[in-house]
Parts: C-alpha cells; sequence; structure tokens
C-alpha cells in the first residue's frame, strides 16, 4: 500500500479479468467522473506509437464506489479497468521457461509455482493502469493548492533530450513519445529502429516535476518526502534507479557548487539554483521537485537466450513470443507523472493534518 493518509493499492493480474486500484482515505466533495480518469489511461496506452505493445486495451476505468453523483463521497473509492485484449498462448509455452530479467524465476520460487504467470501476473507492468487511475483522483486534491505535476521523456537508450522551462514542460504531452524536444525525438526515434531491427530493446529515464509545491510537505525522519518518492516510483515495474535534483552529478561537486543559495524574490524565498531537487531534510523547500527515474531495457526481447527449465533444471533456451514494448520509459511518462500526484497528494493531507489548515 503506498500512502497513509491517501492510500492507494493495486489489484488484479496482467491476464486476468480486470486490474484496478482501492483508494482509501480521498476527501469527499471532489468533483470526479470516470471521464477524468479515462483522459490520464489514455495516456498509458500504447496509441499508436510504433514501439510500445500491440496489446490494445480500451483501457476505460469503472468507478465501483465512492463517487456519487459526479462527488467523491469519503468512502474508498475502487476503480476496475476490465482486460479486453488478452492471449495467453505464449505464456503457457514459457510456464517453467522464466524469461531472463523477468520475475518468472523469483516468483515461482516465493509462491511456490501458484502465481499466476500470464503476461507476468502482477508483476505486469498492466498493473500500472491502477496507478494512472489513482494520480487522476490525486491530482484533483493537488489542485486545491494549486500544485502541478508534469513528467516527460528525458532520455532513450543513451540519447538525452533538453526542455529549458516549464512551458516547453506542459507540452510534453502533445508531443511524440511525450518529449517536446523534437530533435531528440528524432533521435529517440532511430535508436528505437535499430533495436527494433535487431530484436532488441532500449531503456531511457523519464523526468518528473511538480511546481507550486509549498513549502513544508514531508515527515523526516522516516517518512521524508523523496523517501515516500522514491519507494512509490520503485514500484513501478523496471524502475532501477531514482535521483532528486543533480542527483549523482552532486558527488562529483564541492559544496560551493552543490548548495542552493537563497534569495528574496517577489516577496518569496526561493533558491538562485535546484541542486536539491526542491527537497531538504526531507521536506518540501517551495521549489520545483525534480526527480529522474531509470527504466531498464524492455526484459521481453524476441532474441534467443540462455534459461532453465524448472522441471528437469536443465539448461535450456528461450525466444519470448508476445507483445512488448521496445522501450518500456516511453509508457512509463504518465506513470511517473501519476506516482508522484498520489505521494504529493498523501504528503498534502497529512500537512493540512499536521498545520490545522482545511482545504
Amino acid at each position: 500500500m503506498l500512502g497513509k493518509m491517501f492510500r492507494v493499492s493495486l489489484l488484479g493480474e496482467s491476464h486476468g479479468k480486470a486490474v484496478g486500484v482501492l483508494i482509501e482515505g480521498c476527501p469527499p466533495g471532489l468533483k470526479m467522473s470516470e471521464e477524468d480518469i479515462d483522459e490520464m489511461l489514455a495516456l498509458r496506452s500504447p496509441g499508436s506509437i510504433r514501439f510500445t505493445s500491440r496489446r490494445r486495451e480500451p483501457d476505460k476505468a469503472e468507478i465501483m464506489s465512492g463517487v456519487f453523483k459526479g462527488y467523491t463521497t469519503g468512502a474508498p473509492i475502487l476503480i476496475l479497468i476490465y482486460n479486453k485484449d488478452v492471449d495467453s498462448s505464449p505464456y503457457e509455452k514459457m510456464r517453467f521457461k522464466p524469461r531472463p530479467g523477468h520475475a518468472d524465476y523469483t516468483a515461482y520460487v516465493k509462491y511456490r509455482g501458484f502465481n499466476d504467470y500470464r503476461g507476468g501476473g502482477m508483476f505486469s507492468g498492466r498493473l500500472t493502469a491502477g496507478l494512472v487511475a489513482a494520480g487522476a483522483v490525486a491530482k484533483k486534491i493537488l489542485s486545491l493548492e494549486g500544485i502541478e505535476v508534469y513528467a516527460y521523456l528525458r532520455e532513450v537508450g543513451g540519447v538525452k533530450s533538453t526542455v529549458r522551462n516549464v512551458e516547453e514542460l506542459k507540452k510534453a504531452y502533445e508531443s511524440p513519445f511525450y518529449c517536446p524536444d523534437l530533435d531528440a525525438v528524432e533521435k529517440f526515434r532511430e535508436v528505437l529502429v535499430d533495436a527494433a531491427w535487431a530484436g532488441d530493446s532500449v531503456g531511457g529515464v523519464v523526468e518528473g516535476v511538480a511546481v507550486n509545491v509549498p513549502v513544508g510537505l514531508g515527515e523526516p525522519p522516516i517518512d521524508t518526502l523523496e523517501g515516500d518518492l522514491a519507494k512509490a516510483l520503485f514500484a513501478i515495474p523496471a524502475a532501477k534507479g531514482v535521483e532528486f535534483g543533480s542527483g549523482f552529478k552532486l558527488a562529483e561537486m564541492r559544496g560551493s557548487e552543490a548548495n542552493d543559495e537563497y534569495v528574496v524574490r517577489n516577496g518569496r524565498i526561493v533558491t538562485l539554483t535546484n541542486n536539491s531537487g526542491g527537497i531538504l531534510g526531507g521536506i518540501s523547500n517551495g521549489m520545483p521537485i525534480v526527480v529522474r527515474v531509470a527504466f531498464k531495457p524492455t526484459p521481453s526481447i524476441s532474441r534467443r537466450q540462455r534459461t532453465v527449465d524448472l522441471r528437469t533444471m536443465e539448461e535450456t533456451w528461450i525466444r519470448v513470443e508476445g507483445r512488448h514494448d521496445v522501450c518500456i520509459a516511453i509508457r512509463a511518462v504518465p506513470v511517473v507523472d501519476a506516482v508522484m500526484s498520489i505521494v504529493l497528494a498523501d504528503h498534502l493531507l497529512r500537512w493540512y493534518a499536521w498545520t490545522g489548515i482545511r482545504y
């Protein structure tokens, strides 16, 4: 479960009847509709981008509880997204041959072979539909304070993009591959074509940015804001690295370079730089929260790879069949957006409780 006051639990499996999310702690009186959720779900769907999975799910949310006459009631919100385009036949062939890079082997051992192996079961990226649905609800809470969250595709296969300001960032979802840097997009396309022709895949980096975040979100020493964000972001399948602000580059700097100096601008205390990524001491400092998430290459590739037959314990070969993304990071962009929104909504409600401020 994610969160303490705004609590999110995922449910379902990739090839089961449905995936979904249970949201507890959502305040009453927020205007909410299935169309609001579908709008965000559409961003996560493969759509017309060539290098994403050929699985075509309609991804229409059904709100089962917690919303009445267009407003949240304060009761738990259950949202289901039914699986319609399912083909489990390739996974029956691979049932006892764990795919390299996937959770097949670890899940088989942990759950003694009773886990749903079709499409990766509960370890599939399909479950991120529930996170995105919850993110749509979370954004309603964030809007109470004018907090806005954005994400874009920063890097693909080592090729980096450049986004200079928030105005460009706001256009990310209007652009190919969720990246407003069109020069970088063309280079992304070349990298993806090469990988696809080779029967291979590439990794990528997604950057998330939250603006208008008030000073004071975060509950140190344990529930730090970046700690909770990192935990939640690592719940996204294939996420293998998280950094805030200048991240690992801070290890190369001197203190005089890394420190964000304070100044007053328009009556507000701000910093000249944002190497900290908007968080100090586990608490938001009022500057934009900047986080980058590294996603590994899609492990399902058509090239022949070594594995082991779990029935005989003999080494063998596998060629993964099915419908898969060349780069997972593309479709992870709205997921990072949603996950940041979930965590910030939880901490905003906790901030209200701490300060006595009412929305």
